[in-house]
């Protein structure tokens, strides 16, 4: 199975550590979502945009742990999405983002260099 990934659990961020058994298959644009920026973390939904991704192959006790690591804030809820390396999971956000600074190029990488 797959998992594509947006913020934190990217290379080089915070919680990529959660990815070190997961093997990286590519990078991905997702075209029809939006990104904002939570702080810590990012928050993504539907929308007109297209963020920056990252897919990867796990493995069912990784995409338990990382189940467990999102059900901790309630916020987020899995959905399949197509990519160009097959269907992977992706985690949307379901509270509201007004308010929130929107990260324009859609890339979690990129938010430092939009304020």
């Amino acid at each position: 199975m797959r998992v594509i990934v947006y913020g934190s659990l990217r290379r080089k961020q915070g919680n990529h550590h959660w990815m070190t058994y997961a093997q990286l298959l590519g990078e991905h644009r997702l075209e029809g979502y939006e990104i904002y920026d939570l702080g810590h973390y990012p928050a993504v939904i539907r929308g007109e945009g297209t963020i920056e991704c990252e897919v990867y192959r796990i493995t069912s006790s990784i995409l338990t742990e990382l189940d467990d690591l999102k059900k901790n804030t309630q916020e987020y809820q899995r959905e399949l999405v197509k990519t160009s390396y097959g269907s992977a999971w992706i985690y949307l956000y379901m509270l509201s983002v007004e308010g929130v600074p929107r990260i324009e190029s859609g890339d979690w990488l990129k938010r430092y260099e939009e304020r």
